[in-house]
């Protein structure tokens, strides 16, 4: 594998279910191809201030992305600012609202859609605007991509199973089949990023509850899933304890081999192996 990665983050997957219901990602766990670790998520268990500290290693009380309603840009030093600044190449394909984190709110639909701007943090980028956007066209998009601009970095946001959660409750046949579509989504996606070089990872930003919302402290909006597939970590299963979601910014620097920002934490991660370019 070389220094590039594919950032996956599937909003509102909860930890027991993707355990339950992501075959493909767990065989490659239980075949040694793939790490898997448990994440404690940071509060307020909301997306917009989870893609924040997922993408800058910055809590909401300091970036001050403290809800959905917090329509701004950030000030925050992202993973895109620091692939741009390495002189790398870096490209996502996600939700609206990444673009207005980092390149202008509020997003402007006739101009924002599509972006190619090699000076901007953000140099190329694909987003959609509907919750329900089928996940399957999204990968397609972050495919695009990868094959056309071949990025250093890759960061890609699925909400299929957000949005199911939040309309039929985690509980119900269709947020599990969303977790299990994905799940079959990346069984074709992952082998080819990896024949090209790639390292990989999938994470969530938070969970959800019972009632079909997050925001909140409990397991169920806070515990989420984290799978590594790359040579720089210990492939197996490290579940033993939680894992910060600090750790994450932090993580995505260290497999592109990268300087993270002076806000990062420090990274401290159970299987991390040292020395490995």
């Amino acid at each position: 594998m070389q220094n590039k990665l594919v950032f996956m983050m599937i909003d509102g997957l909860r930890l027991d279910k993707a355990r339950l219901h992501m075959g493909f990602m767990e065989h490659l766990v239980e075949q040694k191809k793939g790490a898997f670790y448990q994440v404690h998520s940071q509060l307020p268990s909301l997306s917009r201030p989870m893609y924040e500290l997922l993408l800058t290693g910055v809590v909401p009380a300091e970036s001050q992305i403290v809800s959905n309603l917090s329509v701004q840009a950030s000030k925050e030093e992202s993973l895109f600012d620091l692939t741009s600044k390495n002189h790398l190449v870096n490209a996502t394909a996600s939700y609206y609202w990444v673009s207005e984190l980092y390149e202008h709110a509020p997003f402007r639909i006739f101009q924002d859609r599509i972006q190619h701007h090699p000076d901007h943090p953000i140099q190329h980028g694909i987003f959609y605007m509907q919750d329900d956007y089928p996940d399957s066209h999204l990968l397609m998009d972050a495919n695009y991509l990868l094959n056309t601009y071949a990025p250093d970095f890759l960061y890609i946001h699925s909400m299929n199973v957000d949005d199911a959660g939040h309309k039929f409750k985690p509980d119900s046949f269709e947020y599990c089949n969303k977790v299990a579509e994905i799940d079959n989504i990346l069984s074709l996606c992952i082998p080819k990023w990896i024949e090209a070089g790639y390292q990989v990872m999938v994470t969530a930003d938070h969970g959800m509850n019972p009632l079909g919302f997050h925001g909140g402290t409990s397991k169920e909006e806070r515990h989420v899933p984290l799978y590594i597939l790359s040579d720089k970590v210990a492939m197996e299963e490290h579940s033993d304890s939680f894992v910060s979601q600090l750790m994450i910014a932090p993580l995505a620097c260290h497999l592109l081999q990268i300087e993270k920002s002076e806000k990062m934490q420090e990274l401290a991660l159970p299987g991390l192996k040292t020395g490995v370019n």
